[in-house]
């Protein structure tokens, strides 16, 4: 009985679980026509999906875009940050 509840607990959890992996999966940079220069003075590092790296001019990542990200880069997804 305990093996079929537990059986049983793991399939609701993957149920559960499974559609929020694949959302959070990150999308190829070709399909963001990502390009490693600005464009229109937009730039990642700008971009409030942009995650720096370790130094200010060192690639980062991106929330959205999957591998490194240039922080001169720019992609579909460029989005400013909020105005104060």
């Amino acid at each position: 009985m305990k093996k079929e509840r537990r059986s049983i607990l793991r399939w609701i959890a993957l149920a559960t679980f499974a559609p929020l992996a694949a959302w959070a999966a990150k999308i190829p940079k070709k399909q963001l026509k990502y390009q490693d220069k600005p464009n229109k003075g937009q730039h990642c590092s700008q971009c409030t999906q942009f995650i720096p790296g370790k130094d200010p001019k060192g690639r980062g990542t991106c929330k959205l875009v999957e591998g490194s990200i240039s922080p001169n880069g720019w992609c579909l997804e460029w989005e400013a940050p909020a105005r104060k």
